[in-house]
């Protein structure tokens, strides 16, 4: 919106001529997202607990989190809604990409909703059944990969780190991949969000890290010198990508220990799927797996305690699972757990960096 009040107005006074510049906005998009929930924070986290939108435990859970019961919850909402109004604000409403991650965040934010309310109404840890969260993490997905395969001059080429050559081209199959790229960021965010600030500080790390490649990628000098697919107007989404990273920023003064507020699957699935399809539009889906490592670490963990506790009929791989609540478990702090995922994840994310020229 200020974009297109203002840059106009570049003909007139030369100084407007910062609103065309990718590097501007993105930062003061950033800071606007961080300020918005770094304000309204306080006056949410009074509404919430005031309404009795509280966090329900498991009762399998570690012991040490009953202490954690009653604090408000569905924070993602405030998350949602300054993704939202910053993007709307900064961001070239033309651009295509623009309207498709808008189209993500708010869809899965609205299933994360509706998997909150159903926790509170049914005053427990459960909301909707595993198969209906699925089949409608999956709609959305096959949409929004539908709507990304249908851009102009969209490659349906897989990008594999390390072997530049290597590139298949999965034509109408790349929706139904980009599909399974979204939902299962969707849920490995889901499923690491169990510790005060643990999914929330990955989750910024990634978005920094995606807002390089999607700068990158978004300029076709640059994306040819270090070897990576140009896709046309990305550039936005790296000034989405820092939108949410000054979201989760704004959140995370509240987020972190001991947390005021909890996220919920509203904020958990949104910004999973985000990532996912931040990830499907610059071309940088495979990478997700190092620029996302702690999640897909957390997710794993969980597959495979599962797979084990079947096979063996009752055994198990981790005192529990995700893999936070087995150091928890082993008796390490709470907040040695977050700190220690945060240096992994900002560990991998330097990983995937490296990657430009190591193609």
């Amino acid at each position: 919106m200020l974009y297109h009040l203002l840059y106009p107005l570049h003909s007139t006074l030369s100084v407007f001529n910062v609103f065309r510049l990718i590097t501007f906005r993105t930062i003061y998009d950033s800071l606007t997202s961080f300020f918005i929930c770094f304000l309204l924070g306080p006056w949410i986290i009074r509404k919430l607990g005031g309404m009795q939108v509280k966090q329900y435990i498991r009762d399998d859970g570690p012991q040490s989190h009953l202490s954690k019961a009653g604090t408000p919850t569905m924070g993602g909402l405030l998350i949602v809604f300054s993704i939202v109004a910053s993007t709307l604000l900064w961001s070239d409403l033309t651009n295509y990409f623009v309207w498709i991650m808008l189209f993500v965040v708010i869809g899965y934010g609205l299933v994360g909703f509706v998997d909150d309310y159903l926790m509170q109404v049914k005053k427990r840890s459960k909301g909707l059944s595993v198969r209906k969260k699925l089949a409608l993490q999956f709609a959305l997905a096959l949409i929004t990969g539908f709507l990304v395969y249908a851009s102009p001059n969209f490659s349906t080429e897989v990008t594999i780190p390390f072997l530049k050559k290597l590139s298949p081209d999965l034509g109408w199959g790349y929706i139904i991949f980009a599909a399974f790229v979204i939902v299962a960021a969707s849920n490995a965010v889901n499923l690491t969000d169990g510790l005060d600030g643990l999914a929330i500080g990955p989750v910024i790390i990634a978005a920094a890290t995606y807002m390089f490649f999607a700068y990158v990628a978004g300029h076709i000098k640059i994306s040819e010198y270090l070897q990576i697919n140009y896709v046309s107007g990305s550039g936005e989404v790296a000034i989405f990508c820092g939108t949410l990273a000054g979201a989760g920023m704004g959140f995370l003064w509240f987020n972190s220990y001991p947390a005021q507020i909890f996220m919920g699957d509203v904020g958990s699935l949104s910004l999973g799927a985000a990532l996912g399809t931040i990830a499907v539009i610059t071309k940088q889906e495979i990478l997700l797996v190092l620029v996302g490592g702690l999640f897909v670490i957390e997710a794993l963990s969980v597959i495979f305690q599962v797979s084990f506790f079947k096979m063996t009929s009752g055994r198990r791989i981790l005192r529990m699972a995700p893999l936070h609540h087995h150091f928890e478990l082993k008796g390490w702090p709470e907040p040695k757990v977050i700190v220690r995922f945060w240096i992994i994840a900002i560990a991998l994310a330097l990983l995937a960096m490296s990657t430009l020229k190591l193609r």
